[in-house]
């Protein structure tokens, strides 16, 4: 059977990526083009996905012809509940994130990562409503997350099914007609989709505040405001970006050259 003819009721979990566009694209094929009607797609906007991010997932849209439902958290009195948003609506100044945090009141870390509980699974679960089951972006290649998803029923992995891996995305991508603007080193994007998220190496959090100092202002606010850090086991915030301007600063200055001595 085609993996990408999908019983319903079921959700497609649209992260913004080329793997989950990927899933997107096979399923919209497999219907000829047009979802029905008990296919639903969704993308959770956290308020820092990179601005590349929210344009693909608009081209995509677009190009394909589909409707994908854009999704936000906001805090209605002591509720965390779910607004739907677009393209031109949607946050990019991270308030879905940040009302998160204060209603908190803590911040999420490598262990109680809530956030991607909070900001994406609740919000599409709470708009789509019980009875639906999850079909998730998961290649056949990322075998750790896959079995864990293998033991949950009510989630779908078309793209482990059909066996694509990475090198599938890679060359899909490659010959498409537009394409998500961010690396993509042979299907994989190595700076993800959430522009400084904690779970990312140091070296690549200072790699992109180098290129982008502004973004590290975000995440300097929000563990000043809980007087904590994201990772214990990282330099906070304000620490990389400090030591960021000052190696630039160091490689800027112009050094005279001896030799010709």
């Amino acid at each position: 059977m085609n993996p990408y003819l999908i019983d319903g009721p079921a959700v497609i979990s649209f992260s913004g990526g080329r793997t989950s566009a990927y899933m997107l694209y096979q399923i919209l094929q497999a219907y000829n083009g047009k979802l029905p009607d008990d296919l639903i797609v969704c993308f959770a906007n956290t308020g820092k996905e990179m601005p590349q991010t929210l344009d693909f997932v608009q081209a995509c849209s677009e190009n394909w012809n589909v409707k994908i439902h854009w999704l936000e958290l906001r805090v209605v009195g002591k509720k965390f509940t779910t607004v739907e948003v677009d393209y031109k609506t949607a946050s990019r100044d991270g308030r879905p994130f940040a009302e998160m945090i204060e209603k908190k009141n803590y911040l999420p870390n490598a262990i109680a990562r809530f956030c991607t509980s909070e900001l994406k699974v609740n919000r599409i679960g709470e708009f789509v409503g019980d009875g639906y089951s999850t079909i998730l972006g998961i290649r056949a290649d990322e075998e750790r997350r896959l079995s864990k998803m293998r033991k949950r029923p009510e989630v779908i992995v078309p793209l482990a099914d059909a066996k694509v891996t990475k090198h599938d995305i890679y060359n899909f991508w490659n010959n498409n007609s537009f394409d998500l603007q961010l690396p993509n080193e042979k299907g994989v994007n190595n700076l993800g989709n959430c522009d400084l998220c904690f779970l990312k190496g140091t070296g690549i959090k200072k790699s992109i505040i180098r290129d982008m100092p502004e973004l590290a202002e975000w995440w300097i606010a929000q563990e000043e405001k809980i007087g904590g850090k994201f990772r214990s086991d990282q330099p906070d915030y304000k620490t990389m970006l400090i030591s960021t301007d000052a190696q630039t600063n160091m490689f800027d200055q112009s050094i005279p050259c001896f030799c010709g001595d």
